[in-house]
Order: structure tokens, then sequence, then C-alpha cells
């Protein structure tokens, strides 16, 4: 798994694969503002950032998996 795939399921799922600062800039990227840590607390800012990242989340279910896996197919938009 790529650094930047670590930084989407990071910032989808609040399970944090690699180091804070890069996954914090995503989230302040796709929220076009600065979010302070205690925001990442309040379930509208969360469910706002979900949506914002949901797009890149889905993608890596389209492409194939870093062990050269195929992964097309197994992630169904709507399960999610």
């Amino acid at each position: 798994m790529t650094l930047q795939e670590k930084i989407i399921v990071s910032a989808y799922t609040g399970y944090i694969m690699c180091d804070w600062s890069p996954v914090h800039k995503y989230i302040e990227d796709k929220m076009g503002r600065p979010v302070w840590t205690h925001e990442l607390a309040d379930e509208n800012l969360l469910a706002a950032l979900r949506e914002r990242v949901k797009p890149d989340f889905i993608a890596l279910c389209a492409t194939e998996g870093a062990a050269g896996i195929e992964t097309r197919g197994r992630c169904q938009g709507g399960a999610i």
C-alpha cells in the first residue's frame, strides 16, 4: 500500500495507518480549511469529511492492490 493510499484510508476510516502530518494535511485540503484536531470528534465534521474523501476511497477499490492482486469489483460504493 502506498503512502497516499494509507492517507486516504486513514482519513476515511479514522484508523491512522501512517504518520499523522500527511493525513492532517490531506484532511485540511479536502475540507478546504484548517481543521483543528479537536474538531475530529465532531460527528458533523466527520460526516462531511467522509463524503469528501469517499470518491478517493472508492477509487482505491478500482485499482490493483500493492501486491499486484486484482481488487476490481470487490468494493461496492453502496456498501460503504
